[in-house]
């Protein structure tokens, strides 16, 4: 059996131009080499699993190439570059300053320097994760740093620069590298996906992109993950189960449930994202960038800023167009608020279904915060009061509905002060108006639904049978098995019982089958509501352990009984064992 080895060693570059994302490095580090202008030290910084080993492990390779090409790569093929490859070459020295960090692993270090190369031009020390070494250990390296012999060369790598003294990093060329970009991750895993014959849909790949954060390592280890988990089958769908991401899927109709302020359906679908193991600060999180990328897919300039599948943008450029400024900003400043009260929740599960309530009805507010008839904004002036004249007596005659006429006497008025400049706030005034026949949608629902029932548009409920319950269980079955849910199996081998005409009951063997039900339980509930023509139809899960709904094995037959079977068929077998009296060791 061939040994296995994985993607981020199998596929290291070997030489500049095989680098992904580090173009600015690896241009100027070919032109240094082919003008022969190397610096005696050199320091790469960046995050992690970007490609600084491997950078300084091609630099030590061509300096010591002894045919190298125009464009400065190494030849692979000479004896220095063959060493080099198979491990074994003397010009090389790597050290890992997080395990050896001591004044005493330094002094070692310094004192190889002294010994000039057996063969080739230069002695490469790589020393990686340099900001671990001690305040000691750097000082005790300092003076060999500052001025080596010639032949040495020295590559320090890095994820934290800022803990580097200053005093080396001012005798080292420093290169930054930079987090490798979704599409350059994308490609190169296309790359590596076609050389092992590996069917990869291109989503599939984008959300590994989008994990690993710009860090290729991390990228081609969850590829070889999943590559084993689903045996060389890359899809959508399985990517987001074995990296327990939440699909994207979830905040669409999240959203729709918000506009249409259907909280029952926003409830119902948190719940089901709660059942499927997804923490309260995950949802709030994830919602919290969906809404951001709306916000940006509402101007094409910044609608590249958005790292998401690319069968998405469509859908989200859709929904952007239907959805007011205003509302997307007030909905980032509850979730931020929830998500930031999160952790001091005590019951996390109601904090964030009392964020998805504000989120409901928040359409509804801002109408009633924008509402025509109202100042939004005040003045400060000043105003002179002018002398008013006094009421005359007068009588105001208020008839009731029913009975005599009242007369009312106004009191009399004050005395009136002089007029004179005086500063006041001008109050925001709300215009009186007759009382607004507008109706929330609740009660639009309700209209619209009598005055359908009036026209006779209404459908009749199909009354709930054994018979008819058992076509429908079956079509559900068949679109699960038409997108591959394994959950069909489960649904398969379940028995189902009527109540009534508006209910039944499903029983399963097991847990685990009840489980694989209860995760369908939305899309059952609407396919079956819609079949039947009844809101009202509901149905609940249980385990009972049955007979006819445990599976069959068959076990092979032990000794004896394989004896008794033959001795049936042939009894001659049995008067031949009586005869000479054997024991049979069963």
């Amino acid at each position: 059996m061939e040994q296995f080895i994985v993607s981020a060693r199998k596929y290291r570059p070997q030489n500049f131009s095989t680098v992904v994302g580090q173009s600015h490095i690896t241009t100027t580090l070919k032109n240094a080499i082919r003008n022969q202008q190397l610096a005696h030290a050199f320091l790469f910084c960046g995050p992690r699993g970007v490609g600084k080993t491997t950078c300084a492990r091609i630099l030590a390779k061509t300096i010591n190439c002894e045919h190298p090409d125009e464009d400065g790569e190494a030849c692979n093929t000479c004896h220095s570059c063959v060493s080099f490859n198979e491990g074994s070459s003397m010009n090389i020295h790597e050290l890992d300053a997080a395990s050896n960090n001591s004044v005493d692993d330094i002094r070692s270090l310094v004192e190889q320097v002294r010994f000039a190369p057996q063969a080739g031009k230069y002695k490469v020390y790589i020393v990686d994760e340099v900001h671990m070494l001690s305040t000691s250990a750097f000082n005790a390296f300092l003076k060999t740093l500052e001025e080596p012999p010639p032949y040495a060369i020295f590559i320090l790598a890095t994820t934290e620069k800022h803990k580097i003294l200053p005093t080396i990093l001012s005798r080292c060329q420093i290169f930054d590298f930079k987090r490798i970009t979704t599409n350059d991750t994308v490609e190169h895993l296309e790359d590596i996906c076609g050389k092992e014959g590996i069917h990869a849909e291109k989503a599939a790949l984008q959300v590994i992109s989008q994990k690993s954060e710009g860090c290729m390592r991390d990228a081609l280890s969850i590829l070889d993950k999943i590559v084993s988990f689903t045996n060389g089958e890359l899809t959508y769908q399985n990517t987001l189960e074995h990296l327990n991401i939440l699909d994207a899927d979830y905040y669409f109709r999240m959203m729709d449930n918000m506009l249409r302020q259907d909280l029952s359906a926003a409830m119902l679908l948190y719940d089901d994202i709660n059942r499927k193991g997804f923490e309260g600060d995950l949802v709030l999180n994830g919602f919290a960038e969906f809404i951001r990328n709306l916000l940006l897919s509402k101007d094409p300039k910044v609608a590249s800023l958005m790292e998401v599948v690319e069968s998405f943008r469509i859908r989200y450029s859709e929904m952007a167009t239907k959805m007011n400024t205003g509302y997307l900003v007030s909905a980032l400043n509850i979730l931020a608020e929830a998500e930031i009260n999160y952790k001091s929740a005590r019951n996390k599960k109601l904090h964030v279904e009392l964020a998805l309530i504000r989120l409901c009805y928040l359409q509804q507010a801002l109408e009633l915060v924008n509402e025509p008839g109202k100042k939004k904004l005040t003045e400060l002036r000043p105003l002179n009061f002018r002398a008013l004249t006094p009421f005359t007596k007068a009588t105001v005659e208020l008839k009731p509905a029913a009975g005599p006429a009242q007369v009312i006497t106004p009191i009399q008025p004050a005395k009136v002060p002089e007029p004179g400049p005086v500063l006041i706030i001008e109050e925001t005034i709300v215009q009186q108006k007759v009382p607004s026949t507008k109706i929330g949608s609740l009660q639009k629902i309700r209209e619209r639904v009598s005055v359908s029932a009036q026209a006779g548009n209404t459908i009749k409920a199909i009354h709930l049978t054994g018979e008819l319950l058992q076509m429908a269980w079956q079509e559900f079955i068949d679109q699960l098995k038409e997108n591959r849910n394994p959950a069909a199996q489960s649904f398969e081998m379940a028995a189902l019982e009527v109540k009534d005409e508006g209910s039944f009951t499903v029983i399963t063997p097991n847990n685990l089958q009840q489980k694989f039900i209860d995760g369908e339980r939305i899309p059952l509930s609407e396919f079956l509501q819609k079949r039947f023509h009844n809101q009202q139809l509901t149905y609940q899960v249980i385990v009972e352990q049955r007979e006819d709904l445990q599976i069959k094995f068959e076990a092979p037959l032990n000794s004896r009984e394989r004896f008794q079977q033959l001795s049936s068929q042939f009894p001659l077998i049995k008067e031949l064992k009586d005869r000479l009296k054997l024991e049979l060791d069963y």
